[in-house]
């Protein structure tokens, strides 16, 4: 019988995906986590089952893991070019070498720069050998038009330094 190899990160979207198919079930609806810069995007509240799991992902351009154990800045953008409102969220993705060693959660440290100008811890999940930010408390609504820009900064702490670090952008229905 022949096998069939599924690539870890579709794995790990699946799982991300339905895990979050129960929570959203049966909470309140999520809110944005911090309005983005020059209120190019409004916090609106989402619910209902077609907010629940992302239609699609925009993939941003990607980068090395940095080796140096120093802090690095991770800022894109993201534009809605449709005549509509989108709801979206920002995700960021740090993946491990396909064979490892595998990053944990305390390898590395990931902030997002508030509104207040501060930088903010964002926690990480983890699995299958990938690093990855929580979806729902991210949601915002994103005005036709509008631009999102959003700005990170990545440390590895300690671990394997190998890896790749992979924004993007996920749009729900």
């Amino acid at each position: 019988m022949p096998t069939r190899t599924i690539p870890r990160r579709a794995l790990v979207l699946t799982a991300a995906a339905l895990a979050v198919l129960p929570a959203t079930a049966l909470t309140a609806p999520a809110r944005a986590a911090a309005a983005p810069p020059a209120a190019a995007a409004t916090a609106a509240t989402v619910s209902g089952p077609a907010a629940a799991v992302p239609v699609r992902f925009v993939e941003l351009p990607d980068s090395a893991l940095p080796t140096d154990r120093a802090p690095h800045r991770i800022t894109f953008s993201y534009s809605n070019d449709t005549p509509t409102d989108q709801t979206i969220a920002p995700q960021i993705l740090v993946e491990s070498p396909q064979r490892g060693p595998f990053l944990s959660t305390s390898d590395v440290r990931l902030e997002l720069r508030g509104t207040d100008g501060r930088w903010h811890t964002v926690p990480l999940a983890s699995q299958t050998g990938t690093l990855y930010t929580a979806l729902i408390p991210a949601k915002i609504v994103l005005h036709s038009g509008h631009t999102l820009t959003e700005s990170y900064r990545l440390t590895v702490l300690h671990g394997p330094a190998r890896g790749t670090v992979e924004p993007r952008i996920a749009v729900y229905a």
